[in-house]
Formats: structure tokens, sequence, C-alpha cells
């Protein structure tokens, strides 16, 4: 991920649609960190991304089971929501370090949140509500 990453969109399916062109960059081992406000996209462009990787899997946002797998597709996806996590501790105990050598895809919504546990590799995606319904993703 050596070029730079910036989007607008103006609608949920365009943000899905930026995941999807988004998903033909990564590669198995890659750890994708989303950060950003509640309705901010990261779910939406999730949907895009596990489609562009092939899988056909109904995504949703994994703040209730906190990790969702999609295996269907040309690699594996592991979807994390750190939100509900209240220490890396729970975080670790649900298989963090097992799923980071499973050599899939982690996508990990409200990553900030333990930045201590993400490889230094990591591309970090900041999603922004713009107003008027325009959300921006860009790469840290």
């Amino acid at each position: 991920m050596s070029e730079p990453f910036a989007i607008t969109t103006n609608s949920a399916e365009e943000m899905i649609a930026a995941g999807e062109r988004f998903a033909a960059k990564l590669r198995a081992g890659d750890v994708v960190a989303l950060n950003g406000d509640l309705g901010a996209g990261k779910t939406h462009f999730s949907k895009g991304l596990v489609a562009g990787l092939g899988a056909d899997e109904d995504v949703t946002s994994p703040t209730f089971p906190l990790v969702q797998e999609y295996l269907s597709g040309r690699i594996s996806i592991y979807h994390f929501d750190f939100y509900r996590l209240e220490s890396t501790a729970e975080l670790i105990s649900l298989g963090w370090d097992d799923y980071l050598d499973e050599g899939g895809i982690i996508l990990a919504e409200w990553a900030d949140k333990f930045p201590e546990v993400l490889p230094d590799t990591t591309i970090r995606l900041d999603f922004v509500i713009e107003g008027a319904g325009r959300h921006s993703v860009k790469i840290r």
C-alpha cells in the first residue's frame, strides 16, 4: 500500500464500491484498521471490501459477536469490532494473535482503541462524515 488512498463518497453505494476497489490492493496477511465515528461508513466499506475479495457472505458490523469470519472468498477475512471491548486482554482472549497468524486479512473497526496490538504494517483508514451525505476515507 505505497500509493495514497483518499476518496469522497455521496452514498452508501459509493462507499461499498470504494471498498470493492480497495480490496484489489490487499494481500494475505494485511491488517486494515478502520477508524471513525458511528455512521461514518466503516461497515459499508467493509461490505464492498469483502465482496471485492470474492466472498459471498452477508456483512454486518461485528459489534455484538465482536468478530465475524468471511471464508468463501479468495482470502479469508476476519472482521473485528473493538468498540465494546474493555481491554487488550479481552481482545487477546478472542484469539487475536491466532487470527494474526492465520494469514488472512483482518479488518478491525475502532482499531485506535488498542493501537498497541496492531502490527507496524497495519493499513490505517480514517472515515469522516463530511455532512450533507458526504463521507471521506483517508489513509494514514
